[in-house]
Order: C-alpha cells, then structure tokens, then sequence
C-alpha cells in the first residue's frame, strides 16, 4: 500500500498533536456520554461504545495528520457504520446526529486553547478542516441509518432485499476490519 505523506502545516501538526494527547480523555468523555443516554434501554455494552468511539476519534487523529487523504474512505466507512449500529439500537435519526455532534462538542472544548493560540489564519483553517471532518461523519452515518431503514421497510413489503440489520457480531466485525485498515495506516506513517 502505498500511502503519500503530505506535509503538515503547523497548526495542523499542533492540532494532531493535542488530539493525540487528549485522545483518552476524548473516548472516555464521549463514552461515558453515549452510556448515560443509553441507561434506559440496554442494547450495547459498554466495551463496543468505547471500541466505536476510539475508532472514530483515533480516525479523526489522522485526518489532522499527513496521511489526511489516505484516511477519507476510512472515515466514511466507520461513520456508515457507526449509522448502523444506531439504527440496529433503535436511535432516531436526529439522535444520531446528536452523537457525533457530541465529538464535535468535545474537540471544541478540549482543543480551543491550541487553536486559540495559532494565528488566525491557520486556527481558522484548522476549525473548518474539523468541521468539515465532522459534518462528513454526520452525513456518512445519517446514510448508514437510512440504508438500514430503507431495507427494512422494503424486506416488510415483501421486496426480497439482503438486509444488513447489524447485530452484535456484525458490529463486532466491521469494527475489527475498520481497525486492521487504521492500524496499516498507522504503520505507514510510523515508518
């Protein structure tokens, strides 16, 4: 696999940085989120919360790292299935817009003393790079949700359509085959 590495700007280097030095307190904020909003209703133990949530941010760290282009695919497939696993929770649509809007929430909070203290130009450019990373993510799992619907609605009304409802296992092994890909990634850069 042959990845490029791209140069990094300094506030995209000062961002990824503080992203990897927050990186545990980001999963477990995010987590301990996700957990109280799902206390009512037991469907996703907490160990596959915090394997999702450490996909996504782990993800997010790249995408502010040299190897931002290699990472887009990666990041539109986990959020897809991110939007699954919602639907197969029984979440609303606009709940799991709600979620990740939550990373969103975090990032903003636990990054903006760096961004503040970039210049203006480059902290500018490293808030919209994350938003649009962000927004990406929302309309990738907003697709994964639908996709689920729109097949269970269609197996209802007799359309033989392959449904891909994930269950515990099926989470279980996008999520193994979406950290495989991350862990190459990482390997690459690392080289």
């Amino acid at each position: 696999m042959g990845l490029t590495l791209r140069p990094q700007t300094p506030a995209s280097a000062a961002v990824s940085r503080a992203l990897e030095a927050k990186r545990g307190l980001l999963i477990v904020k995010w987590a301990d989120w996700l957990t109280s909003r799902m206390a009512q209703v037991d469907i996703q133990d907490r160990p596959t919360i915090e394997r999702q949530t450490a996909l996504l941010v782990d993800i997010v760290i790249e995408m502010t790292g040299p190897l931002r282009h290699q990472v887009d695919g990666l990041w539109f497939n986990a959020c897809d299935g991110y939007g699954r696993a919602a639907a197969a929770r029984g979440l609303a649509s606009g709940e799991v817009v709600e979620e990740i809007q939550y990373l969103r929430e975090l990032l903003i909070r636990h990054l903006s003393e760096v961004i503040a203290a970039l210049p203006a130009r480059q902290s500018m450019a490293g808030v919209l790079r994350l938003n649009r990373t962000i927004d990406q993510g929302i309309a990738h799992a907003v697709v994964g949700y639908t996709d689920v619907l729109v097949e269970s609605l269609l197996n209802q009304q007799g359309i033989a359509v392959s449904t891909s409802d994930p269950d515990a296992t099926e989470t279980h092994t996008w999520l193994d085959e979406l950290e495989e890909e991350l862990k190459a990634v990482q390997a690459q850069r690392n080289k």
